[in-house]
């Protein structure tokens, strides 16, 4: 809790992108590297790099790997005017790049090709796109396409106003693999039309696609999407295989006889962690390839018989060599880092698997490029350098209930001799996610953690079971257990920062969004230690949040049932349950068109505060979904937490 031809109805969807900032820009100072890809032969990487606060890309700068010079340039506006570049593919031979540009105004989605120097429009679908990969013999591109959108992909864009007669399955946004010619052409819809394709890879021969897939509205079924093979010519969905887990990044063997994913308990999609899995193409039982390992798979790549992954272990990124047929795995490199790349993982590979690039950052070290033979990685870029570091940051780690937990702390880079300082316990959404080191600019992009550390807190982001980064028992433990282990391990979290940190345990904020939200309300209904909080987009009351969602798929894994058949487990893990024993004053908010955590959830809150005589204040913000979008409102609402943690905590 933490995408062809047709008519947008009255200019919704160009409304849409132009409030998702998809095309804005503003200066900045940090150099920003996006959607990091490597060629086959792993000598050129390129990437979309743009100065903080331009959102809309920048311009294409291809590099050598080998020490990060500059080999060619494109600008943006060599493509497209008013657009966002998107999903750099390199074509099989390393000669030409495929990506996809997003017109807000328009309302369209183009596929650009970029050879020799120039672009050229491949095909513009009217809708929105994404996912751009070349045919195994580069002769052709899919692409993900929603045909006449009437939003965003995604539960955690705005919502369509619910009015109307709801339900009807013409309604509903599908989206769909599109093949057209490298050369040009019109896009040819091939997966069925009443199925929504989450993730797609071509099967080596060329002739089909490994997917995973789900019949309806596609915001909802993610979480019991199937594994199945559609075929090129045809169209047909054939399933290979529907098990009871979220699963992510299908791709197959190079023989064409094996699919591997990342499956696991996963509670949004787009937050990707699992253990890896491999079944036939051609239909059977997944089996786990890397049981009991203790640590979180993000990312898949086959090469030859065995697969690189992108891995979160604790406090590290890393890559790991798995063999799927053994079983086993061995760690090639990893570093307490953050680590960025193409949309298959963390890490780009060169085809021969013996490179791997990533863009790295932590608290203290703004990003840069890596790159290298493995297990050797070195900086390439030095666009960054000399930027300071401008919080202090420390990994904090203890054990509650015989797990080892971790979690990141960051405070100011000098503290006074014995004095103490008050400090914000940041949630992380989910639960299925994890805090991961990213740097902390003295601009507009280190957010709302630079401005509490400017103000003089200590920002503690615990990684409770639940999290990634303890492998799939870990992230499993939470199961039909929401509100118990994860906050004990959260408060033995503090206790352990205090013992570590000069934090005043008497002036402690809490605050989180979604997920971070519900345990916001959960926080302040269960202790007392905390004299402030801020919940944003959280969840009150499971058993009418139910019936009021737009993702009710994404609970019964969680609860091991439907609220309808067994509503005692829902209620248990309900904060609303506990409202009398309420004292912290508690600032809520929630966007209006919010589809994973309604707007009523945050009124049913409010509301049983101020029945409590606590102080509170309830923002609804206008046209926001789930995931805030547009700036002032960003900014309005950072304003109100500040001065809200400044009224009870200073």
């Amino acid at each position: 809790m933490t995408q062809l031809n047709a008519i947008v109805r009255g200019g919704a969807l160009a409304a849409l992108l132009a409030a998702s900032g998809l095309c804005s820009a503003d200066a900045g100072g940090i150099h920003n590297y996006r959607g990091l890809a490597m060629n086959a032969a792993g000598d050129r990487i390129a990437s979309m790099e743009s100065s903080e606060g331009d959102r809309a890309g920048g311009r294409i700068v291809v590099r050598a790997s080998s020490d990060g010079k500059i080999v060619s340039s494109y600008e943006r506006t060599a493509a497209c005017a008013n657009c966002r570049l998107d999903g750099l593919a390199w074509s099989p031979d390393g000669k030409a790049m495929a990506m996809i540009g997003t017109d807000a105004k328009a309302g369209t989605a183009t596929v650009y090709v970029l050879r020799d120097g120039k672009f050229s429009t491949v095909t513009t679908v009217k809708g929105i796109a994404n996912t751009v990969r070349w045919s195994p013999d580069g002769r052709q591109l899919a692409l993900l396409a929603t045909v006449g959108a009437k939003k965003l992909t995604g539960a955690v864009e705005a919502g369509e106003r619910q009015i109307g007669e709801i339900g009807l399955s013409q309604n509903e946004d599908e989206q769909r693999i599109a093949v057209v010619a490298a050369s040009g052409g019109e896009a040819r819809l091939v997966s069925p039309g009443d199925t929504f394709v989450y993730e797609y890879d071509w099967t080596p021969d060329g002739r089909g696609f490994v997917v995973t897939s789900a019949k309806g509205n596609g915001d909802n079924n993610w979480w019991v999407a199937t594994l199945g093979h559609v075929d090129a010519a045809s169209g047909a969905l054939r399933v290979i295989a529907a098990p009871k887990m979220q699963m992510n990044m299908p791709h197959v063997s190079p023989d064409g006889s094996t699919v591997a994913f990342i499956g696991g308990l996963m509670s949004d999609f787009g937050s990707i962690g699992g253990d890896v899995y491999t079944v036939p193409l051609a239909g059977g039982q997944p089996v786990d390839a890397t049981p009991d390992y203790r640590a979180t798979v993000t990312g898949i790549s086959w090469r030859g018989k065995t697969i690189l992954a992108s891995v979160l272990a604790g406090s590290d990124a890393a890559i790991a060599q798995i063999d799927p047929t053994a079983r086993t795995n061995r760690t090639l490199w990893h570093g307490p880092v953050s680590a960025s790349a193409s949309r298959d993982g963390h890490f780009a590979f060169s085809a021969d698997g013996q490179r791997a690039a990533s863009v790295l950052e932590d608290y203290e070290h703004a990003p840069y490029i890596v790159a290298g033979n493995l297990p050797e990685l070195k900086a390439i870029t030095t666009d960054n350098a000399g930027f300071a570091a401008n919080v202090s940051s420390k990994n904090i780690t203890w054990t509650n209930d015989g797990y080892h937990v971790q979690g990141w702390l960051i405070g100011p880079r000098k503290v006074d001799a014995g004095k103490t300082y008050p400090m914000i316990v940041m949630v992380h959404g989910g639960p299925s996610a994890a805090v991961t080191p990213r740097y902390v600019s003295s601009g507009e992009g280190g957010g709302l953690a630079r401005d509490l550390v400017e103000q003089g807190y200590f920002v503690f982001m615990p990684n409770p079971r639940g999290s990634y980064g303890q492998g799939e028992a870990f992230t499993s433990a939470n199961r039909k257990d929401f509100g118990r282990g994860d906050w004990s391990d959260i408060l033995a979290g503090v206790d352990a920062v205090i013992k570590a940190a000069p934090v005043d345990g008497n002036r402690l904020g809490l605050m989180g969004h979604s997920y971070g939200g519900y345990m916001t309300m959960w926080g302040v209904t269960h202790s007392t230690r905390f004299k402030a909080a801020v919940a944003g987009a959280g969840i009150a009351n499971w058993i009418s949040y139910y019936g009021q969602n737009g993702i009710d798929t994404w609970m019964v894994p969680f609860f091991g049932a439907t609220m309808y058949d067994d509503p005692a487990v829902y209620r248990a893990a309900s904060p609303i349950e506990n409202i009398k024993a309420a004292k912290t004053p508690t600032l809520v908010y929630v966007g209006e068109r919010d589809v994973e955590c309604p707007p009523a959830q945050s009124f049913e809150f409010w509301h049983g505060l101020r029945a409590m005589n606590v102080p509170t204040t309830l923002l609804v913000y206008d046209g926001e979904g789930h995931a805030f979008r547009k700036p002032e409102n960003q900014k309005d609402l950072r304003a109100r937490e500040l001065a809200w943690f400044a009224k009870y905590l200073k």
